[in-house]
């Protein structure tokens, strides 16, 4: 394989990251190239806090956008596509207009606020710095970014969980086609490896290397507050390929690009997570597109992210990695 199994594997894509350096939250950009790429999106978690993301359902008059932002800072981290939208606009991505260029952004926050400073949250500054720093190498992973702070397994509360983190992987078709995904896993539920079926990353147990169980748990009772439980989790992710789709192929790849999020996270797309995939079709490579295919290894790139941004990540906050439990 490639030595760049990441996003930028895409051809015309750069990703970059900020992360906060006094307090675990960060921010992550996607940048297309200059004229965008085809969009379109998913959104299945019951508590999602998104920006733009009614114009990617198909029917809707916009096709392209320019870049997608994944943010900590819950709803304080919209402030990042303000700087994301600067970049742009300072570099002539966007729609032309006689007055200069329209940048379309999207993106979508995840809460990271319950481990860092509740003052300290991605800004303007953090997203334009997180697009200076873009490069189409491969994409740094772990608590970097909008997966700074993230975190996962919390069926017995943020005192119990594990790490999360971002994660990047690829596949390809035998005919060249790239399909590639990048993942910010901050999920209530726990980490499956869908290889295996072992949970890789679940509540802490009582003894290092052991974890309780999130279906246990959810037997026994439901978590006693759902807007505290919901203040403290979502999974995003960017699916992009290098094929040429139309919008509405791009929803479709989204729809089941959210396969490979359920396939890991155990529950998934619940009523206290905001569960959005984004979509990007850069158009460059003019093989033949077989939707069912690229829609299955956007799945598998989904699966494969989503454990590498745990497997990467590194303590934070007094949060331990899952490996760092495991190891003992």
């Amino acid at each position: 394989m490639p030595n760049n199994d990441s996003l930028t594997a895409v051809s015309g894509l750069s990703v970059g990251h900020w992360t906060d350096g006094e307090s675990p939250t960060g921010c992550t950009v996607v940048i297309c190239p200059p004229e965008g790429a085809v969009a379109s999106g998913d959104v299945r978690g019951g508590a999602p806090s998104t920006r733009n993301t009614d114009l990617l359902r198909p029917g809707h008059l916009v096709e392209r956008v320019h870049a997608i932002l994944l943010t900590g800072g819950s709803e304080f981290g919209h402030e990042a596509a303000a700087g994301v939208v600067r970049w742009l606009r300072e570099k002539g991505h966007g729609f032309p207009y006689p007055t200069g260029t329209l940048p379309v952004v999207c993106g979508a926050v995840i809460f990271d606020r319950s481990i860092g400073d509740p003052e300290r949250w991605p800004g303007a500054e953090g997203g334009y710095a997180a697009c200076q720093s873009a490069s189409a190498g491969p994409v740094e992973e772990g608590s970097v970014g909008s997966g700074a702070g993230a975190t996962v397994a919390k069926a017995r509360g943020i005192e119990r969980a594990l790490k999360g983190g971002i994660g990047s992987a690829v596949e390809r078709t035998a005919s060249g086609i790239v399909v590639g995904a990048l993942v910010t896993v901050n999920c209530w539920g726990e980490i499956v490896d869908p290889d295996t079926g072992q949970v890789i990353a679940g509540p802490r147990g009582e003894k290092p290397g052991t974890f309780e169980s999130t279906i246990e748990a959810m037997r026994e009772a439901p978590p006693l507050s759902p807007f505290l439980a919901a203040a403290e989790n979502t999974t995003l992710g960017v699916v992009a390929t290098d094929a040429v789709l139309t919008k509405e192929n791009a929803y479709r790849l989204a729809i089941m690009a959210q396969a490979g999020l359920a396939r890991t996270i155990r529950p998934a797309h619940s009523p206290v997570d905001g569960d959005t995939i984004f979509t990007l079709a850069t158009g460059t490579n003019d093989s033949p597109t077989d939707l069912l295919q690229l829609g299955t290894l956007a799945g598998r790139a989904v699966e494969r992210a989503i454990v590498r941004a745990v497997v990467t990540a590194t303590r934070v906050a007094g949060i331990p990695s899952a490996r760092e439990w495991m190891d003992g």
